[in-house]
């Protein structure tokens, strides 16, 4: 996919009123933010399609092949049911946003329904080349999908968007059986909460240090801290439980 460089902010910086007139000094960042740090640009039906041709393609390459049973429903990855078609919404993160894709599927075809629009939609892969028809519009681009990342590439530009996948994480918190750990090897460096806090889902609990970065411990869920297990200042290890929290 490429370096990641800053060549996009250059491109907004050289072409920025305040460096055309030589308005020049160590405020300019400051004072131009609007202008050099925009919000990104809005997604749109063309890029979200080829990102979910991607995923479905990959999930049809992942599925179980048996030799002994070339009849194995488990062989086939389509949507057909005995009395009608299957809705099936997808979620893509992008930066903050998350958005909401649902495909649906019956025997007249694929639709996509994406940000108030609803079109026809078919794909055509080849590797990490797609083609797609969307009603009336051809759409032609490249994804390189890395585990949940869809590098998408197409009419020269380049999102990143993060497939949330509703069963990768299920049950994490409740396997982890209300404990808190730590992600790498680390020091703690602020403390929130006490024994016997009542906090809600996301409430920032602890604050550790690793590898030059902050890294905030959140509530899974609403419940009590039972147990803060390191203070202050402390060193732990990759995995060492932080707090005791129940719910």
């Amino acid at each position: 996919v490429g370096l990641s460089t800053n060549v996009a902010f250059l491109q907004r910086l050289v072409k920025s009123e305040a460096f055309r007139t030589a308005d020049l000094d160590t405020g300019l960042i400051d004072r131009n933010e609007k202008t050099l740090f925009p919000p990104p640009a809005p997604v749109g039906m063309e890029i979200i399609a080829l990102a979910v041709a991607a995923l479905l393609d990959r999930e049809a390459r992942e599925l179980r092949i048996d030799a002994a049973d070339p009849h194995s429903p488990w062989t086939h990855g389509g949507a057909w049911r005995l009395n009608g078609g299957v809705s099936r919404q997808l979620r893509f993160g992008y930066g903050d946003q998350v958005l909401d894709v649902t495909l649906q599927v019956n025997a007249r075809g694929s639709t996509l329904a994406y940000a108030g629009q609803s079109v026809p939609f078919s794909a055509v892969c080849k590797a990490d080349d797609i083609r797609i028809d969307l009603g009336t519009r051809r759409v032609h681009g490249h994804v390189h999908a890395e585990a949940d990342d869809f590098h998408v590439f197409s009419a020269g530009r380049q999102v990143l968007l993060g497939w949330i996948d509703p069963l990768s994480h299920a049950g994490e918190a409740e396997g982890e059986g209300g404990k808190l750990t730590a992600p790498m090897p680390g020091k703690v460096i602020a403390v929130m909460v006490e024994a016997g806090s009542t906090v809600t889902r996301g409430t920032p609990l602890l604050v550790m240090e690793a590898m030059k970065m902050e890294h905030t411990i959140s509530a899974p869920a609403d419940g009590v801290v039972s147990e803060v297990l390191y203070g202050v200042g402390e060193q732990v290890t990759e995995g060492a439980q932080l707090l005791a929290f129940g719910t």
